[in-house]
């Protein structure tokens, strides 16, 4: 079955899933709102600094005109976090579009809304999917097998995600706690930052598992409280995609983290690795714990050392030095 597919976003994650969709067979164009941009990709057809070595077929096309969603089957939101609404917002002036798949991973910060609540509120007639998992745009690109997930409160718009989007290298599950999937995916940005710390503190493979794991738990419980599923967070866009993140050479929140841990100051590893979607997740997420009156430790000093100037090395001896407790409490 073919579809028209644009892709909102030409970043790395954007290029690679327009080239996914191509290679299921489907007439793929992908926009950006930059035109300096746009008449790289055009010339180049390729996107060195972020995708290296690979090719974008003359097929796909590339362009800086919204109104290219008119008629689309799917349009895959592909921008930084901080951007969705933006695009969802101009998005809005278009009505002749199926399915609305977002694959930012974030909460909007003076709001606490998710992804597909912003894409929602601002397309209110929208079916919304949230596709998460474990998928760095360097291997998506490449064609390396990986599997995720797709999220809706409505299971058809999931499923036709998955039915237009899975080949032999690419299996999607369904899901209908887009919540658990879309929380999943922006809080094991803020863990990942934790990880590449403990790289940089050149902590041991015990120490990185057993954050890791307790970071795993804060995420659940976070996202009980928020409405979402235990369950998902045992699943793909959760302990898979948190995995992923915390292990990557490909993670930039990892590689921030490990700069941060070595003893780079904030602003020069952000200004370093580009964008750091867990960098404000760290933000977001200790309100939240705060306004669910929750303990996550793990947030709760990371933000100490990101946003309150507290020394790595000694918040992870407050970690280590917390109350003692049972680990299921």
């Amino acid at each position: 079955m073919m579809s028209k597919i644009t892709v909102l976003g030409a970043g790395g994650f954007g290029i690679a899933l327009a080239l996914h969709s191509y290679n299921c067979g489907h007439t793929v164009s992908i926009w950006t709102p930059f035109e300096d941009e746009a008449s790289l990709l055009s010339t180049k057809r390729t996107n060195e600094r972020l995708l290296k070595d690979i090719f974008i077929p003359e097929n796909i096309g590339i362009t800086t005109d919204m109104s290219e969603v008119e008629g689309s089957d799917m349009i895959i939101i592909a921008v930084p976090s901080k951007a969705v609404r933006t695009v969802a917002n101009s998005l809005s002036k278009y009505k002749n579009y199926g399915v609305v798949v977002n694959v930012a991973k974030g909460i909007e910060k003076d709001t606490f809304l998710r992804m597909s609540e912003i894409i929602s509120e601002e397309n209110p007639a929208a079916d919304v999917v949230a596709l998460s998992g474990p998928s760095h745009a360097e291997e998506v690109a490449r064609k390396i097998p990986t599997s995720i997930v797709a999220a809706s409160k409505n299971n058809r718009a999931a499923v036709f995600v998955q039915q237009n989007l899975s080949n032999d290298y690419f299996r999607i599950y369904t899901s209908e706690d887009i919540i658990g999937v879309e929380l999943g995916g922006a809080l094991k940005n803020a863990i990942a930052i934790c990880a590449g710390i403990c790289d940089g503190l050149k902590l041991g493979d015990n120490s990185k598992a057993a954050l890791i794991t307790r970071g795993l738990s804060e995420m659940a419980k976070l996202g009980v409280k928020m409405g979402a599923d235990e369950r998902t967070f045992a699943g793909l866009a959760g302990i898979g995609d948190l995995v992923v993140t915390c292990t990557s050479r490909h993670s930039r929140n990892n590689r921030f983290g490990y700069l941060v841990g070595s003893g780079t100051d904030i602003n020069t590893a952000l200004e370093t690795v580009g964008t750091v979607e867990g960098f404000y997740a760290v933000d977001v997420a200790f309100a939240l714990a705060k306004k669910y009156d929750i303990q996550m430790p793990i947030i709760e000093v990371c933000h100490g050392v990101l946003y309150e100037g507290q020394e790595v090395e000694s918040v992870v001896q407050k970690l280590m030095l917390r109350p003692y407790g049972s680990e299921n409490r």
